[in-house]
């Protein structure tokens, strides 16, 4: 006797709710282990993986073995290990990875897997201008702003804001009194507005036609400096508190100017 159509859909659905379930406690499983992704990206920069590969030229695609050379390392198991550190960078498409040809046609079971850049960790490799998104991430991660999260529950239980409950002040105060944390700030708005105001200014024309601009927490100043560079008619005023533009550099066409808190 042929299955009913309510039995076929009876079975429909609950293939679907099992199939649910199963991607349920794998996106559980991976958001357990997220934490480890932007630590395994720093390391990468800080071992200038993504540095080695695109000085390697266009397109190249380089092995475990031949991005360790260049490190300089004597820990024997140093390429097994990055090449774990790629193939999940990789996993995540910050890299490409494929497998050497001349070991396929050579038939070795073992075949290198070859690591290339993508379009992601183009971003990642200090560029013309010495910039990065690496100093960016360099600030997300500092013990710093992660301390700041384990007050995430009083923030909501008891009020207030993680960060001033952890360092009892807040996080634009925090810099004056921290010098290596200031520089680390710094260093990552620099990177990061370069980065960004530049693809900016290839797309919006805007500023051209007005005469002053403000940036009010225009931290080092690099963000009006672009600005000006392409539109020489305007006059910046750089606007940030005392203990930032202390560290800014002067810039032609641009006023530097700070009240305190």
């Amino acid at each position: 006797m042929a299955p009913s159509l309510e039995t076929s859909n009876g079975e429909a659905m609950h293939l679907k709710q099992v199939e649910e379930e199963q991607d349920g406690i794998l996106f559980a499983m991976n958001m357990m282990s997220t934490m480890v992704y932007p630590f395994v990206v720093r390391t990468a920069i800080e071992l200038g993986i993504f540095d080695i590969i695109a000085k390697a030229g266009e397109g190249a695609k380089l092995s475990a073995e031949e991005i360790i050379e260049q490190l300089g390392t004597k820990n024997p198991e140093a390429p097994t290990m990055l090449d774990r550190l790629l193939r999940l960078l990789a996993s995540h498409s910050m890299l490409s990875s494929s497998l050497d040809t001349e070991d396929l046609q050579h038939g070795q079971n073992s075949p290198k897997r070859l690591y290339s850049l993508t379009y992601a960790s183009k971003y990642f490799v200090t560029d013309a201008d010495g910039v990065s998104f690496g100093a960016t991430l360099n600030l997300l991660l500092d013990k710093v702003f992660l301390e700041s999260w384990t007050e995430l529950k009083g923030a909501i239980l008891e009020g207030g804001v993680a960060f001033n409950r952890v360092h009892s002040m807040h996080s634009f105060e925090y810099p004056a009194v921290d010098p290596r944390f200031n520089d680390v700030f710094n260093k990552a708005m620099f990177n990061l507005t370069t980065i960004v105001m530049k693809r900016v200014l290839e797309f919006y024309e805007g500023f051209k036609n007005i005469n002053r601009l403000v940036d009010v927490g225009g931290g080092l100043g690099i963000n009006l400096n672009l600005i000006t560079s392409k539109y020489p008619h305007v006059q910046g005023v750089n606007f940030d508190l005392p203990h930032v533009i202390e560290h800014a550099p002067t810039y032609p066409g641009i006023i530097i100017s700070s009240i305190a808190i």
